[in-house]
């Protein structure tokens, strides 16, 4: 067993959701909240990745548009982002997923390291993997995701 793997707990859970066809997840105690429909304000001059600003509840919030960060194509035209607010380090930050699924438990002996046939950018943002039923769950670096 590796020291990375001698820390961590024997489970955990994620918060998935799908992106481009794929499914994703981060630890549950990250996300704050799920939001459907968000008015994004777009802000100039500002890294491609980042979308815009939302307003929650009188907060200012940055929007990541995770497809840009993974190194993705464009999310269709007219299919709405479900954008999922994440805490780090006491500060709200927000990522536009395509749809949002379900919180599963993962066991902390199914975690992999990514997957071969993941390159470039994706590749770095992704912390490993989980085999479930029929399905692989790549769990997101939050920290780098959100990092611009």
């Amino acid at each position: 067993m590796s020291s990375a793997t001698a820390t961590m707990p024997a489970s955990a859970q994620l918060a998935t959701f799908w992106l481009d066809g794929d499914l994703f997840g981060v630890e549950v105690e990250h996300v704050q909240e799920v939001l459907r429909s968000q008015g994004i304000t777009r802000v100039p001059l500002a890294p491609p990745a980042v979308a815009g600003l939302i307003n929650l509840r009188g907060q200012v919030v940055t929007a990541i548009e995770l497809r840009e960060r993974l190194g993705r194509k464009p999310r269709p035209e007219g299919q709405e982002p479900v954008v999922i607010v994440i805490r780090l380090h006491g500060e709200a930050v927000s990522v536009l997923v395509d749809s949002i699924a379900d919180v599963v438990d993962v066991n902390v002996r199914d975690f992999e390291a990514p997957p071969d046939t993941l390159d470039g950018v994706g590749r770095d943002l992704i912390r490993g993997a989980y085999k479930l039923d029929g399905q692989l769950l790549l769990a997101l670096d939050v920290n780098r995701a959100v990092g611009t």
